[in-house]
């Protein structure tokens, strides 16, 4: 199958050995993001299980994660009021969380199950924040996405205070933990005062702690997140997320929202900073900014020899392929990719792009040199002899996926060193 045949082929009506993760897996990551937090699945038990192993192996961490535990019995019988307030009281037995994060499967919410009215029982008790994620629609960002958007909705208290040097990043769920960490330092240069919602970068970060917690260890506390309507700029990143700063600004109209689709690449970069000093009214960029913009030029230029000729396919989550498209095109490699679910992102690709899974990738496989997709595709860069960079989710084949950093002038040129010498091995 050529290209031009595989950009025209049409939707399959379902997914071979599938790229999609589900919409609860986006909310699980979405509530580790906070500190103290405990993320409680509504629905059947191995839901639960297979998260919590997925992202256990992922990022070699314990994960904290809770479920309602519905069976076939309770599926019929109870109206989910009793499966929920029976687990957040097994939960506070054990542990004193400051947020309890509700979120559905494709059975309860198939179900009907009201959980904004268990959310409201509970109230005095606990406190909650509910979201609607069936697996049956979306994946992971958009499960991340919704989790967010419902923080900032049931959370953040009403407020007419503004500060100008209070900075709001909404990062996508395809941003590792030291992404996160390294976008509050270049923001902190700027002397921004910087939250992140949510904040993976002393969570899920793999620091050793005094003991494997019950709850999430680490992130943007419940106290912050509330006081976050007198931030003046509130930052996203990444598409899937676009939503989230638009409901922020709209709630607090006093802030300002500066978007961002990637922050990989030369292009992307410039825009970030351009966008920023903007708004902070200066034209002076911190040295080491510059520094590291002349290394991502020399790197743009060392690379060029070996990916500007190189052809790479990419399968991923939207937000992510698109940032990584972006950047190697810049550096003249050919590019063709593959997203896990529909997204907004779609039309602004400058690549061949298409919703699908690992059976369209390797149709496409053997006309290409390198494949960048997540573990699954290890099989198939063996089958096909071809290079491969594991990026998303899950990676078990490495070490220190947390540590990862892609983003601004820094990452993108580990980044683009990364591609080349793989390619260059292979």
């Amino acid at each position: 199958m050529n290209l031009k045949e595989l950009r025209t082929t049409s939707i399959k009506p379902l997914h071979v050995n599938p790229l999609k993760l589900s919409q609860p897996m986006g909310a699980t990551l979405a509530f580790l993001g906070i500190k103290n937090c405990m993320p409680l699945m509504h629905g059947a038990q191995g839901c639960a299980s297979f998260t919590k192993v997925l992202f256990t192996r992922h990022f070699n961490d314990p994960i904290a994660i809770q479920t309602t535990a519905v069976n076939d019995i309770t599926a019929v019988i109870d109206g989910g009021d009793k499966g929920i307030s029976e687990a957040v009281e097994n939960i506070t037995k054990k542990v004193t969380p400051d947020l309890v994060g509700l979120f559905t499967t494709g059975m309860t919410e198939t179900k009907g199950d009201d959980i904004k009215g268990a959310t409201l029982l509970l109230k005095e008790k606990q406190k909650m924040v509910y979201v609607h994620t069936p697996d049956f629609e979306g994946g992971l960002e958009s499960g991340w996405s919704l989790s967010v958007q419902n923080i900032i909705s049931q959370l953040i208290e009403p407020t007419t205070q503004i500060r100008k040097d209070k900075v709001l990043v909404i990062p996508n769920v395809n941003l590792s933990p030291i992404e996160v960490e390294k976008l509050k330092e270049a923001l902190e240069l700027m002397d921004f005062d910087v939250l992140a919602l949510p904040d993976l970068s002393d969570s899920l970060d793999g620091h050793l702690g005094v003991k494997q917690g019950a709850l999430s260890s680490g992130g943007i506390s419940v106290s912050e997140i509330e006081k976050l309507g007198d931030a003046g700029l509130v930052m996203s990143i990444g598409r899937s997320v676009k939503k989230c700063g638009e409901m922020f600004h709209e709630k607090f109209p006093q802030s300002t929202h500066l978007h961002f689709d990637s922050l990989i690449g030369l292009e992307a970069c410039d825009a970030f900073y351009a966008q920023v000093l903007n708004y902070l009214g200066s034209k002076s960029v911190p040295s080491v900014v510059k520094r590291w913009r002349a290394r991502l030029q020399d790197v743009l230029l060392d690379t060029h020899f070996t990916l500007g000729k190189a052809k790479i396919v990419i399968a991923d989550e939207p937000d992510s392929v698109y940032g990584m498209s972006k950047a190697l095109q810049e550096v003249g490699a050919s590019v063709e990719a593959f997203i896990s679910q529909r997204s907004e992102i779609q039309d602004a690709f400058t690549c061949g792009v298409r919703i699908g899974d690992f059976e369209d990738v390797e149709a496409l496989l053997p006309q290409m040199d390198m494949i960048i997709a997540n573990f699954h595709a290890e099989r198939l860069a063996h089958k096909h002899h071809k290079a491969l960079l594991i990026r998303g989710f899950p990676n078990y084949e490495q070490v220190g996926i947390g540590l990862r950093h892609n983003i601004l002038y820094e990452g993108s040129c580990a980044f683009l060193c990364e591609v080349n010498n793989l390619l260059g091995h292979q």
